[in-house]
């Protein structure tokens, strides 16, 4: 079956305006790409393998990916080192062309699927974590990202562990694997169903929680993003929110990429977030004392997203002036408003006790100013420039304008010759005056976007690490914070999603709450692993978030894992200490894995000295690059196949699981 790249070359073939001497014409394609040739459209439309990588059907028309197309057919990248010129020689290839030559495609880039593998070490609390990519082209990816068969189920509640009967919408879970192919096997269950996705993913700096063998660069680390938020964004509902925390190293690129991702227009705000003291007492050679970090926020639509805003009890307490009109004003039209000027001597402002129909002062200055159809506005525009002709000390009331039920809006000029700013007087709103007398009715206000001065809770990012009973070291977030996002973005029973979940921080604040979560992770922390922390929250874990939430205890989760195919072998290989250990596991890859049909078993043991010239980390590498990635773990579509050996009780479980 030929590939992709094949198979595109073929196609365009047959257009001879496209080739010249035998070869395609690169540049003449990618013209008729970006000026939506017709004839070009017609001859990728005819194909339907073409037709699947590079449009996109929407509501039954067929859109034609031009970016996509242009970096298919554009991108090279070289690698010319002992690594490179060794799977040259054993015929590793990637599009049909050597690794050293190969042009990435869409979906073909530099560590396209990353996946994150390891343990702690020994005695010591140092995790030892190893990074490694593979790049995949488009006919491929189909199959990585299809859902996986899930095994290992276990369902925690007061009374223990147990195996669960099924896994509805209703039950908290926990996944461990890969989180690329996680997030897309959730999405045959959960797509469209979670409101607030919360992630805290590695920094790219050498001083994470994580320590990677290969640390990411910039566009290795925003590709890994890449590849996940993508799938993420397919899990929100349509008022549903994605929140990303990061520091400096990073925040400036993964903001541009989330307006790629999410869309710009999308963009609700940052949260500024001080996670250390100004005064702790850092390294004496540092220039500078990083204090803070950012929290980006975008909601899947703006037009139906909206927050629990702050809400407090309606004050009466800045309505204190009364207005007296001593004697008529003069009327005249402004704008196609009738406007009433009262000169000096002509009216009163009073400052009086406050009252139910006083009215409150406010100045027309800034964002006031910028809204359409308000007093400040209206002032702004047509009343500042009439002071050589009223004069100052002014007071115009313009009828026809304010919702506190008078009909009409008082407006102070300028007093000053130089000033070019009022004041404005204006009553309860009339649609909430009822309530007020009462005193039922409560104001909503904006969330602040620092969080230090609102919620003053930045000691806690220094005291949070044994929270939950469990301690992973840096990086790991106060219980407090989350529960700022859970509480203003969420409501009782909202599904709560963290895909680099690590202490478990957000699924025990949502626990804790009342929202439903789903956590991710790949790395098992052993004493101080997630679900040793959910755990604790059952039994009434005292501390976080749990005295102000009144925690006593109680609720569940289920505990389920993808289960291995490939990714066992590459276990093995990550922890192999020798070249010995290595050779020794190729005897087994050659028999027993799934290795990449760009290889020829044969032509390695032909060349088995250049493989054993290769440095220790390249050995890994190679064994590494030769396993098939779409066989990681064991496809859902293939739950059935023998071959695998899948228990009729984890089968039965994933059937109900997917509802087939």
């Amino acid at each position: 079956m030929k590939n992709i790249l094949e198979k595109l070359i073929e196609v365009l073939q047959r257009d001879d305006k496209f080739v010249s001497e035998g070869g395609l014409l690169k540049n003449k394609i990618i013209e008729s790409a970006l000026s939506l040739d017709p004839s070009l459209i017609k001859l990728l439309l005819r194909d339907e393998s073409i037709k699947k990588v590079f449009f996109e059907n929407i509501e039954g028309v067929m859109v034609f990916d031009k970016i996509k197309f242009q970096r298919f057919v554009s991108n090279k990248e070289f690698l010319p080192d002992s690594y490179t010129s060794y799977s040259n020689k054993i015929g590793l290839t990637i599009d049909s062309e050597f690794v050293g030559s190969k042009q990435d495609v869409v979906l073909s880039w530099p560590y396209k699927d990353c996946v994150l593998e390891g343990g702690q070490e020994e005695g010591g609390a140092v995790r030892n974590e190893i990074f490694w990519n593979s790049t995949l082209v488009p006919d491929q990816i189909d199959r990585l990202l299809s859902p996986k068969v899930l095994t290992n189920f276990k369902k925690f509640d007061s009374d223990g562990a147990h195996i669960p009967d099924e896994i509805g919408f209703d039950d908290n879970l926990i996944i461990r694997g890969n989180n690329l192919l996680s997030l897309y096997t959730l999405c045959e269950k959960y797509q469209s169903k979670i409101k607030l996705i919360y992630i805290d993913p590695p920094y790219n700096t050498e001083k994470d929680s994580f320590r990677y063998n290969d640390t990411f660069n910039h566009s290795s680390w925003l590709t890994f993003m890449k590849n996940r938020l993508e799938v993420a964004k397919k899990l929100l509902r349509d008022d549903g929110v994605l929140i990303v925390q990061a520091d400096d190293i990073e925040q400036a690129y993964l903001k541009v990429l989330l307006d790629e991702v999410m869309g710009a227009e999308q963009f609700e705000t940052s949260f500024y977030i001080q996670v250390r003291y100004g005064n702790k007492t850092l390294a004496e050679d540092n220039d500078f004392q990083k204090v803070m970090e950012v929290a980006h926020v975008y909601s899947k639509k703006t037009n139906v997203f909206k927050p629990n805003k702050l809400k407090e009890d309606y004050s009466v307490d800045k309505f204190k002036y009364d207005i007296k009109e001593l004697e008529s004003g003069q009327k005249i039209l402004v704008n196609g408003k009738t406007v009433e000027i009262f000169k000096e001597g002509q009216y009163e402002i009073n400052e009086v006790d406050s009252h139910i129909d006083g009215l409150k002062e406010t100045w027309a200055t800034g964002s006031l100013i910028r809204q359409g159809g308000t007093a400040a506005e209206f002032l702004s525009k047509y009343l500042i420039q009439r002071k050589s002709e009223d004069g100052l000390k002014v007071l115009y009331k313009v009828y026809g304008m304010g919702e506190d039920g008078l009909g009409y809006r008082y407006i102070a000029g300028p007093k000053k010759e130089d000033a070019f700013r009022g004041k404005f007087y204006s009553g309860i709103p009339a649609k909430i005056k009822e309530d007020v007398k009462k005193g039922v009715h409560q104001k909503e206000s904006p969330i602040p976007n620092f969080l230090y001065n609102f919620l003053q809770y930045e000691g806690d990012f220094g005291n949070c690490r044994a929270e939950g009973g469990v301690d992973i070291g840096g990086g790991k977030k106060p219980e407090l914070l989350i529960s700022f996002f859970v509480e203003y973005f969420t409501n009782q029973n909202d599904i709560v999603l963290d895909y680099h979940l690590g202490s478990g921080t957000t699924a025990a604040v949502s626990l804790k709450m009342g929202r439903k979560f789903i956590g991710m992770e790949q790395l098992n922390y052993g004493e101080d692993d997630s679900t040793v922390r959910l755990k604790n929250v059952i039994k009434g874990d005292p501390t976080g978030i749990s005295k102000e939430q009144e925690w006593k205890g109680g609720g569940s989760f289920v505990y389920c894992e993808l289960l291995k195919l490939n990714q066992i072998y590459a276990d093995r290989i990550c922890k192999a200490k020798n070249s010995d250990q290595l050779l020794s596991l190729w005897e087994e890859l050659k028999t027993q894995a799934f290795i990449s049909y760009q290889i020829k078993p044969e032509k390695i043991e032909s060349n088995i000295k250049d493989y054993q010239a290769l440095t220790f980390e390249n050995q890994k590498k190679f064994l590494l690059e030769i396993l098939d990635k779409n066989m990681l773990y064991v496809p859902f579509s293939e739950i059935d196949d023998k071959t695998h050996q899948v228990a009729d009780d984890v089968k039965k479980l994933n059937k109900k699981f997917f509802r087939v």
